[in-house]
């Protein structure tokens, strides 16, 4: 329902601001105001967002006057949204990584998503903090540490609870109502493990549905950006403004590609009503009881509302033995690249530089220290290693053909379910696959995980299907959303 200018927007979704705007209520520029107002305050607690757009509100006053003149461009004409910090935007805000070695970079023109949620009207709001390099750069830096930032804090419980990564910023400003929603970027859980631990929406794309172009990599087998929101229906909606194909990313010229301008046709709220969906038991082992109370009331639910639950769904590929390769070798070539063509202010123009770099200003850049970019350095940077060709081939093979292809086929499911970010997503990623998480409840109880986190707080329930299936995804997941409705706003920090 559309709300007053003198009402809170504390968890007003897309729909209703948009209907608010057109209607004459709600002015995009007063929206804007709103959230800058709530990032002035909350932000110097949470530092979830980096920095402001110096523009917001100028941009926000043009829009309003373009829907006065010539009407809205779309359901997303005056948004206010937060990107994430690798995310290239051609204005007066810097694209860093999170790193001081960019905290003066500016991108020479908009990256491909960028470009086209500014063309559906999108406000940007502002860049949101990131574990630093994606949480590439050290094996002990936590999650949602930058050196430009700071430590991104959980809204639900700041300096207790796990905030996830790498888009921890864009995770935690969308749960504390900093932004209408965000961007995030994944390569192996950044957009679901943030998604999950803050209680919001998330969804990794297929890779090749969404333009890489413009955005700070780690590896190009696996990366891509994605909606994080408080509902299921923006994420739809946000997503349906990211799918225009991009000649520049060859991963959207293969002749598979399925994409879809607009989401929203596949939400249905009896969506569970006759779904297959698997229950691969092996990667529930690892939880502890609060936790595995969360996914047996998921099962529960789906079961209820006409799902088909095969449980349990095994895979082939259970015990396999993974590496890192593809993105210890990806990463120096991407990033080299990216670095090679950076605009004004970037202090490094590669990863050589940017060891250097860090290291003569070690007392600011290396809290964590640097052995993750210092291991990936020591590849040629040129992906022409037999290794990195084997361990592509073989995330490939195990992760598709003996994983969750594998076990689709046999089931004939319309998708595997997991707890959050639990070991099991990482096959989604390696396979470059769909994975969509939807609020699942709160783990009042916890252990002491990898890390020195607890697991108690915010859980999500994650979807999991093969390429493109999207559509699928989006239905399973709002269903369970329209079904559960577990998402609440947590208390504004003090």
């Amino acid at each position: 329902m559309a709300r007053t200018l003198n009402d809170s927007l504390i968890e007003v979704d897309i729909v209703s601001l948009q209907l608010a705007m057109e209607s004459g209520e709600l002015s995009s520029a007063a929206c804007v105001s709103w959230y800058l107002e709530r990032i002035e305050r909350l932000n110097p607690k949470l530092k979830a967002v980096l920095e402001v757009n110096p523009d917001a509100i100028a941009v926000a006053k043009r829009l309003d006057s373009e829907r006065r003149e010539h009407g809205a461009r779309g359901p997303l004409h005056g948004i206010p949204i937060l990107l994430k910090d690798n995310i290239d935007t051609g204005d007066r805000m810097h694209t860093s990584a999170g790193s001081v070695a960019l905290a003066e970079h500016f991108a020479p023109k908009d990256s491909a998503v960028a470009a086209q949620l500014r063309a559906a009207g999108c406000v940007f709001l502002g860049k949101a903090n990131m574990t630093e390099w994606a949480n590439f750069m050290s094996g002990t830096m936590w999650a949602g540490y930058s050196s430009r930032g700071g430590l991104t804090l959980n809204p639900y419980g700041p300096g207790e609870l796990f905030v996830g990564g790498s888009s921890s910023g864009s995770g935690a400003a969308v749960a504390a109502n900093l932004c209408a929603a965000a961007i995030g970027t994944e390569t192996s859980g950044s957009i679901i493990s943030p998604s999950s631990q803050n209680g919001i929406v998330g969804i990794k794309p297929t890779i090749g549905l969404v333009s890489r172009t413009g955005i700070i990599p780690i590896t190009h087998s696996q990366d891509s950006a994605g909606p994080m929101t408080r509902t299921v229906r923006d994420a739809a909606i946000l997503l349906g403004a990211m799918t225009a194909a991009d000649p520049e990313d060859a991963a959207m010229l293969e002749n598979r590609r399925i994409a879809y301008t607009d989401y929203t046709p596949f939400l249905d709220a009896n969506g569970l009503q006759g779904a297959r969906i698997g229950v691969p038991r092996y990667y529930y082992r690892g939880l502890d009881k609060a936790r595995a109370v969360i996914i047996e009331r998921a099962i529960t639910l789906c079961k209820e509302r006409g799902a088909i639950v095969v449980d349990p769904v095994s895979l082939p590929c259970e015990s396999a033995k993974w590496d890192w390769d593809v993105m210890r070798f990806e990463f120096k070539k991407g990033l080299n690249d990216y670095l090679a063509k950076a605009g004004p202010g970037a202090f490094v123009r590669s990863l050589d530089e940017l060891i250097a770099y860090n290291e003569a200003n070690r007392d600011v850049a290396l809290k964590y220290g640097q052995d993750t970019l210092i291991w990936s350095n020591g590849t040629s940077g040129t992906l022409s290693e037999q290794v990195y060709a084997e361990s592509l081939r073989l995330n490939h093979e195990l992760s598709r053909d003996q994983g969750i292809d594998h076990v689709i086929r046999e089931h004939r499911l319309d998708a595997l379910l997991f707890l959050g970010n639990e070991e099991g997503i990482d096959l989604s990623a390696r396979a470059g696959y769909p994975a969509i998480t939807v609020p699942g409840g709160f783990a009042e109880t916890g252990i002491i995980a990898e890390g020195g986190y607890t697991t108690k707080g915010p859980q999500g329930i994650t979807f999991v299907g093969t390429a493109y299936s999207e559509p699928s995804l989006f239905r399973l997941a709002y269903a369970y959303e329209q079904a559960s409705q577990y998402r609440f706003a947590p208390t504004d920090p003090v």
